[in-house]
């Protein structure tokens, strides 16, 4: 009977430690780069995750219709603005990470309640061969993107259906002003070949030769330097504009601990270099860590950032001047 009871306390309390060290994370990264990062981080700590993919608009949904009894510890992924949103509507906790001091204000919450966990600047995509072939050299500068050589050279998503091509126009308004910024991008239209409908078309298209110059967000570019085509990155000397997915401890999380063990493991310059050894070609959100051979770390890139309320507020009409400014001329 005593060896019994004995064996059943030894088996409650295996049970109970194998439930501290579970995490339960709903993920709006993209499901195959987001068990990447995860796996590393189990490899690493021990801790086991329970993962639920959801896009950001459903995961929030979620996350606010289970607030009296949370299902998940740590919405992980999503643009910060969102985190902005959970946190106002009391859904998140605060916790200050120790890596937290690493971070521009950019990229984390003043009081803890969301930490960023990477970041994907504006990026031209340029292969280098064509542009060798025609004599032309690699642009630098959105200046230099006007250049009559580029011609029908250039391609980006269209404003009308892609946020990234949006941001893109948030960027040239904080960097020139609304005004200067239409005259710019009517300009650069003439050397426009493509306003494709996706945000991540551009660079397929320069994969395939379809285009010689791309602009977008960043991966795209990066997974095709590192699956070696004559591509460069090339970040606008003028500054870009950005986004970042960032990470919430979820109020009344039933893994705390577990929970803050994540954020301090992805803000720590270990969790950071995992984004380039897993290949997810994100960029780390720390200045002192490599975002891999031959791409400039995060305080060589001139960053801009936009006021997002007045983005959220003006995107229809600036779509819609963008559409009779740029395209109608």
């Amino acid at each position: 009977m005593i060896a019994r009871r004995l064996a059943v306390l030894v088996a409650a309390l295996l049970l109970s430690f194998a439930a501290a060290q579970t995490l339960v994370v709903y993920s709006s990264v993209d499901e195959e780069n987001a068990l990447s990062i995860l796996e590393a981080f189990t490899a690493d700590t021990g801790i086991q995750v329970q993962m639920t993919f959801l896009s950001s608009g459903p995961a929030l949904a979620r996350i606010e219709a289970e607030a009296a009894r949370p299902q998940a510890d740590v919405w992980f992924g999503a643009p910060s603005e969102n985190h902005i949103d959970a946190k106002s509507r009391g859904l998140t906790q605060a916790y200050v990470s120790p890596h937290a001091g690493n971070l521009i204000g950019e990229f984390k919450d003043a009081e803890g309640f969301w930490h960023a966990i990477y970041t994907n600047p504006l990026a031209l995509g340029v292969r280098t061969d064509v542009l060798t072939e025609r004599g032309l050299e690699v642009p630098r500068s959105w200046a230099e993107l006007t250049d009559p050589g580029y011609e029908g050279l250039i391609q980006m998503p269209s404003p009308q259906a892609s946020g990234t091509a949006r941001a893109v126009i948030f960027t040239l308004i904080e960097l020139f002003g609304e005004d200067e910024a239409f005259a710019y991008m009517a300009e650069l239209n003439a050397n426009v070949q493509t306003y494709a409908q996706s945000g991540t078309a551009p660079s397929g298209a320069l994969g395939l030769g379809e285009t010689v110059i791309a602009l977008q967000f960043s991966p795209g570019f990066l997974k095709l330097v590192d699956e070696g085509f004559p591509v460069e990155v090339v970040f606008p000397s003028e500054g870009v504009g950005y986004e970042v997915a960032a990470m919430s401890i979820l109020e009344g999380a039933n893994n705390l601990t577990e929970a803050q063990a994540l954020v301090d493991w992805m803000t720590s310059a270990r969790g950071q270099e995992m984004l380039s050894t897993v290949k997810t070609y994100f960029l780390p959100i720390r200045g002192d860590v490599s975002a891999g051979e031959g791409i400039p770390s995060l305080d060589e890139i001139n960053l801009v950032s936009y006021d997002a309320a007045f983005a959220a507020e003006n995107r229809e009409r600036l779509v819609d001047r963008w559409v009779e400014e740029v395209l109608g001329q």
